[in-house]
């Protein structure tokens, strides 16, 4: 069992910059891809990145978002720069048990609660 807390979220104007991040307890964190995925109300959850020995990233995140990990903290980061209005919404962390990247949330073994970040306009 992982257990996930994400902090960090917030209200920001647009271009501004946000740090995310993803605590997540157990002994085998390292072995976990570690992916970020986001919902706007009245939308559907989407991927926005995710990261093993390697990072992958949604095209609207591309160039201005990006994922790190520190496996010695058991944590996992998400740099936001350059926001936008449309990057608005909950952002959630989530553990994948084996080491396949994949964007699809069905994917993923374990979620946090969410935390809210907003871009103003």
């Amino acid at each position: 069992q992982v257990h996930l807390v994400e902090s960090g979220g917030g209200l920001v104007q647009t271009g501004g910059s946000l740090r995310l991040s993803c605590a997540a307890s157990g002994r085998t964190f390292n072995t976990y891809v570690m992916g970020w995925f986001r919902q706007a109300p009245g939308q559907e959850r989407e991927f926005v990145a995710a990261i093993n020995w390697s990072t992958a990233y949604a095209d609207s995140v591309k160039g201005r978002f990006t994922i790190s990990r520190d496996n010695a903290k058991n944590t996992v980061y998400l740099q936001m720069n350059s926001l936008k209005p449309e990057d608005t919404a909950v952002y959630y962390c989530a553990a994948k048990r084996n080491s396949v990247v994949t964007a699809d949330a069905r994917g993923y073994d374990y979620w946090g609660q969410g935390t809210q970040v907003t871009v103003s306009s």
